[in-house]
């Protein structure tokens, strides 16, 4: 089976190809290598995927629908995981531009691509911000997600929205997934764990925002592209529920699904397990909330047990250890 998966130079997307190149996929990458954090880290995430001889990539942006049209044309992918996209909450606030040109006109040009070459399943990776400011925890699929509070979740969300448009019309089978603060080896330099791992090694200080007073649903990367790969085979019908609590839409083959840990993890906690993993105590720069932050994420993974039968392997200290172990060899440090 011939998988197209964008985004493969990220953290996410690197061990999603992994893992399917390993169960012997064919794997065709579209990563446009963009500055947004170390260049040098994505390169060396792709040379690990060069040693599988079922992998090959493009090297061109989202935007571009030429590119993404001709890769989609010589490919012929059976499914496609849409994973690129320009991540982050907080430099949303800096650079919201960039998220409309990636997350909306990007994940477009996927959608029509997928349109004129038909694929028996189209995957699109959203996040737990589209909740927003909702209250009622754990996040349910089936509730209203109309409050997001960041350009970078309202991004996520107009592709949710225009791919079940997309769905609709055109009948292409869609699921939707939402993650939830994923974390682990290989993982991007801008995300809590990286920083809190390097500022404590390097006798820094850390922001903790809302003076600590956060939880977070954290979600291992390899209990997250292992539910990725059994959902590639639950392919959407319409009119075909698998209950009264399913997502999919009355009106097209597009299911949502939330993927976490279905636990909420007080953040002093999970500093605190980093300090036990690096042996060293961290200096505790205590500060407000951050303008589109929110208190806390928790999922209902409920939707995706029942599909697949997933449940979630790693408890965050041991997923802690692995990425400092990752940290320490990578960084020789």
């Amino acid at each position: 089976m011939k998988i197209l998966v964008t985004g493969t130079a990220g953290f996410i997307g690197f061990h999603l190809a992994k893992l399917l190149l390993s169960s012997g996929f064919q794997v065709h990458g579209f990563d446009g290598m963009t500055d947004y954090y170390d260049v040098s880290l994505k390169e060396t995430r792709h040379k690990i995927l060069e040693q599988f001889t079922e992998f090959n990539s493009t090297l061109a942006m989202l935007e571009d629908k030429e590119a993404v049209d001709k890769c989609f044309a010589g490919f012929k992918p059976d499914i496609v995981i849409h994973l690129a996209a320009q991540a982050g909450v907080r430099y949303s606030l800096e650079n919201p531009r960039a998220y409309i040109d990636s997350n909306v006109v990007g994940t477009f040009n996927v959608m029509d691509a997928a349109r004129l070459n038909p694929v028996k399943h189209l995957m699109i990776a959203s996040t737990s911000s589209v909740y927003g400011a909702n209250e009622r925890m754990p996040f349910n699929e089936r509730e209203k997600a109309d409050t997001q509070l960041t350009i970078y979740a309202a991004t996520k969300k107009a592709a949710e929205s225009m791919a079940h448009s997309y769905s609709h019309i055109y009948g292409i089978p869609v699921t939707i997934f939402r993650f939830f603060t994923v974390y682990g080896p290989w993982g991007r330099p801008d995300m809590a764990l990286f920083k809190f791992t390097k500022n404590i090694l390097e006798n820094k200080p850390i922001d903790i925002y809302n003076n600590g007073e956060m939880q977070r649903d954290f979600t291992y990367v390899d209990d997250l592209v292992s539910a990725i790969s059994l959902l590639m085979n639950i392919v959407p019908e319409q009119g075909k529920p698998i209950s009264a609590s399913d997502s999919l839409s009355s009106v097209a083959p597009l299911r949502t699904v939330n993927i976490g840990n279905s636990r909420s993890v007080n953040l002093m906690d999970f500093i605190e397990a980093i300090e036990i993993e690096l042996g060293a105590k961290a200096i505790r720069n205590y500060m407000p909330m951050q303008t589109g932050d929110v208190p806390a994420t928790w999922a209902d993974a409920t939707l995706l047990e029942n599909l697949s039968g997933y449940q979630p392997k790693t408890d965050f200290r041991s997923g802690i250890a692995s990425f400092v172990q990752w940290y320490r060899d990578f960084y020789n440090v």
